[in-house]
């Protein structure tokens, strides 16, 4: 610069010498200055227009966006000089920097409602508590970016957190153990005892909040020295303002918690509490429909000469629904055998229920008046005074003599046994498979014979029917099963069972209780 430019020393405030040869590029920004020079000299070298933008100090308001532009004149072959001016853009830039922070922040709270949006049908769909906990880990993984993620509930007895899943904690000293008591200084206990949610962005702040906790500065001076966490997130899990137990997240390295991630965090607390709510009832119910469930269900099958018994159950409790399943075996008056399998439809507690009370009044009017059809329109009364109309109970009931087989059949609703040869042959009863008890209808039973050698199977719709296998392609499939079975496996009925529950679930999703039971003939020797 060889001459005065008034204009630009009244917005910088340089003087005159200050502002010749390169003293203009002083009031250029340091951080944009380097790259001005260069493009300024490449301009100069290739004649070509200076086109650039640089942040100028002002003398009245610090800082400026200006945007330059000069273009060489020349005369005769050469530059005489250069012609151009800087404009003040800051109104511009200012306003693009704002659009841009809004439109992260819009992003940025639209993932957020999406990760929220994304947990909360997961965890809707998790019914044990070992479910929602994997899915607070991978929430936790995912869209946190935590490293690590802990989970305790509160056992209030004890006045103790009771960690869930083990590896959430740091293995090193000064770390919280297994069970956390209250009055200890953790993340966890502090987020429980307060409420409230505790955010320690480094180790410096968790230090910091554990003391004035009342934790022990040597422990938690020795667990900061081992750990390699280096930011913390404490949630409490509230519902209706009940603690059940706390969050844990650590990070390996510091993290800052805007005031946007701490709703986001609160908002994730509460979905995790109403899951771990949830799914406690539902273990509570589990419980209890498993043990009246299997209360109902015999201790073991009685040891008749001339007949063997074998019965598998397979719950499908694995989705915490326990069913109405059951299965019985027991000798009547005249020394025949009552065999039955039924089925209460629905889940829980009052399918477990249904299941006894019909369980209970087919044992006393078999016990009294045997023979299948009047069994069954005994419990049609039964049903229609004692379960509701919508409620759904079908079952399979025999009447076998030991030794010779001769038995009588009578069905409500419910799959056909299966007759299994000792050639390993399956062929359906062809008996009327009837209505599901309550069903207004006139009850019969016909002739259903187990020769010597051969096993009747009577099973629940669990063994052959699921949700990509319809009923009849399940019968189908049972039958060609049987005749897969080896020799040794079709004479032995328990060795049976297993192969033929082990072969239908095979591939299958198990959604319902499977339950067998098997009324085998053994063949006459020679003896005999």
């Amino acid at each position: 610069m060889i001459e005065d430019a008034p204009q630009w020393r009244a917005i910088t405030g340089q003087s005159l010498e200050e502002y010749f040869s390169y003293g203009w590029l002083e009031a250029v920004h340091p951080d944009d200055r380097p790259a001005a020079e260069e493009a300024w000299r490449d301009a100069l070298r290739g004649r070509t227009m200076f086109e650039w933008s640089y942040r100028v100090r002002t003398r009245a308001s610090g800082y400026r966006h200006f945007e330059v532009r000069a273009v060489p004149i020349i005369r005769h072959g050469r530059v005489v000089e250069w012609v151009g001016a800087n404009s003040d853009v800051t109104p511009q830039r200012e306003a693009e920097e704002m659009r841009g922070r809004l439109t992260d922040q819009l992003g940025a709270a639209a993932l957020r409602t999406a990760r929220l949006q994304g947990a909360t049908a997961i965890l809707a769909e998790a019914l044990t508590v070992e479910q929602v906990v994997q899915v607070i880990i991978d929430v936790g993984r995912t869209a946190l970016a935590a490293d690590r993620s802990a989970v305790a509930l509160l056992d209030t007895d004890r006045a103790a957190l009771k960690l869930i899943n083990s590896g959430g904690l740091p293995d090193v000293p000064g770390a919280p153990g297994e069970e956390i008591p209250l009055a200890q200084s953790s993340v966890m206990t502090m987020a429980v005892n307060s409420r409230r949610p505790v955010f320690a962005e480094s180790p410096e702040s968790l230090r910091a909040q554990l003391v004035d906790a009342g934790g022990d500065e040597a422990v938690i001076s020795g667990f900061l020295a081992h750990s390699d966490e280096r930011a913390w997130v404490g949630l409490p899990l509230l519902a209706a303002g009940r603690a059940l137990g706390a969050l844990r997240f650590a990070f390996t390295r510091p993290q800052k918690i805007s005031q946007e991630d701490g709703v986001f965090l609160e908002a994730l607390a509460g979905q995790c509490a109403l899951a771990v709510e949830r799914a406690t009832l539902f273990e509570r119910e589990h419980r209890t429909a498993e043990t009246l469930q299997r209360s109902l269900l015999p201790d073991r099958l009685p040891h008749i000469p001339g007949l063997v018994l074998a019965q598998r159950f397979r719950s499908g409790s694995r989705h915490v629904q326990v069913g109405g399943d059951w299965y019985d075996a027991f000798v009547i008056q005249d020394g025949r055998v009552a065999a039955v399998v039924g089925d209460v439809m629905g889940k829980g507690v009052k399918a477990a229920a249904g299941m006894g009370r019909i369980r209970n009044a087919m044992r006393a009017l078999a016990l009294t008046n045997p023979p299948p059809a009047a069994v069954l329109t005994g419990l049609d009364r039964v049903f229609d005074a004692t379960e509701e109309e919508e409620q759904v109970t079908t079952l399979a009931y025999m009447v076998v003599e030991p030794g010779t087989g001769e038995g009588t059949l009578a069905l409500a609703g419910h799959p056909p046994p299966l007759l299994v040869s000792p050639t390993g042959t399956g062929v359906l009863s062809e008996g009327e498979p009837g209505t599901p008890l309550g069903w207004p209808t006139i009850r019969k039973q016909f002739r259903f014979c187990v020769p010597p050698g051969y096993t009747a199977v009577l099973y629940s719709d669990g063994l052959v029917e699921n949700r990509k296998r319809g009923l009849d392609a399940g019968l189908a499939e049972l039958c060609s099963v049987v005749g897969e079975a080896p020799p040794e496996v079709v004479g032995n009925p328990h060795m049976l069972l297993d192969f033929l529950v082990d072969r239908m679930l095979a591939g299958y999703e198990q959604d319902d209780d499977v339950t067998v039971l098997a009324v085998h003939v053994p063949a006459a020797t020679k003896s005999d």
